[in-house]
């Protein structure tokens, strides 16, 4: 698996069609192609074609919720420590986590030193700030890189700089075999 894609959790639409990011202002979809990640426009309804690509695509929590705020910090680590599970069964070269709500729900169950106070900046993480339990809950060929959030919700960031994002992502990638 060449990128696992990780959300928080399902909104209530992608819970209704049995997609992953199908509300209607999300846009991961239309930045997978922007970013040129896929070779052709596709939507959530073609999530189940992600494989061909080398691509994976899972949450951190499998419940719907209207909003993040939702969830239960319990809920939070324990999909945290399933999705530990995944990472270290597929191996996936670049675990991308969709959204920085992803990246802190994931460090509250690493044996962490990072102070939480930090800012979380997009791209590739520098795991050398986490503990020696680190090697054992990700494998080594694996590399984090956090995406913003595409949700309509996300007021954070632009499209432009999603899609400058999501490109970097494409970048690192190697040609698929």
């Amino acid at each position: 698996m060449r990128v696992l894609f990780v959300g928080i959790n399902p909104g209530v639409r992608s819970a209704l069609t049995g997609h992953h990011f199908a509300g209607f202002s999300n846009r991961f979809w239309k930045l997978l192609f922007d970013a040129r990640l896929v070779p052709e426009p596709i939507a959530f309804e073609d999530d189940d074609r992600l494989p061909a690509w080398g691509y994976g695509i899972t949450n951190i929590v499998a419940r719907a919720t209207p909003g993040v705020g939702d969830l239960r910090p319990d809920e939070l680590r324990a999909g945290a420590r399933r999705l530990l599970r995944k990472v270290r069964r597929y191996e996936p070269e670049i675990l991308a986590l969709v959204g920085v709500t992803v990246w802190r729900a994931l460090q509250e169950v690493l044996d962490d030193r990072a102070p939480r106070h930090l800012p979380v900046t997009l791209g590739f993480q520098d795991l050398s700030m986490f503990g020696p339990s680190l090697a054992r809950s990700i494998p080594g060929k694996t590399r984090i890189f956090v995406l913003p959030n595409p949700s309509g919700r996300n007021a954070n960031f632009s499209y432009a700089e999603m899609r400058a994002s999501f490109t970097q992502l494409a970048q690192a990638l190697p040609a698929p075999s």
